[in-house]
């Protein structure tokens, strides 16, 4: 089991940033991949982008390509979502997830392949 917590969140004018940290509460060997997604109301649980723990593979939905960055810190267990340039369409809770080994056979873009997931962190991006 690991418990994953997001912080960092809040309120931004549009053209702001934003960096978000997920937290894991154990050492991550046996994690695969970690990743972000975002929820804003009335719409589906929406992929931003993973890292593979080993390698550091990084992938991004189209939406937010250039704009946000992950990147991890591997002796605190740490990812972090550097959000730049932001927009209003922006607006979701975002959460953070972790595949544990052995990894999903599920694209990482999907939700249903991640085994945790953070509480959420809100941000609000408005105009």
């Amino acid at each position: 089991q690991v418990q994953l917590v997001e912080s960092g969140g809040g309120l931004v004018q549009a053209g702001g940033s934003l960096r978000l940290t997920c937290a894991a509460s154990r050492r991550t060997f046996s994690t695969y991949a970690m990743a972000w997604f975002r929820q804003a109301p009335g719409k589906e649980r929406e992929f931003v982008g993973a890292i593979r723990w080993s390698g550091g593979r990084i992938y991004y939905a189209d939406s937010v390509k250039g704009r946000f960055t992950i990147s991890r810190e591997n002796a605190k267990n740490t990812v972090y979502l550097q959000m730049n340039s932001l927009k209003p369409e922006d607006t979701a809770v975002y959460y953070c997830a972790a595949d544990d080994y052995p990894p999903s056979t599920l694209s990482n873009s999907d939700y249903q392949g991640y085994d945790y997931w953070g509480q959420g962190t809100q941000v609000t991006v408005f105009s």
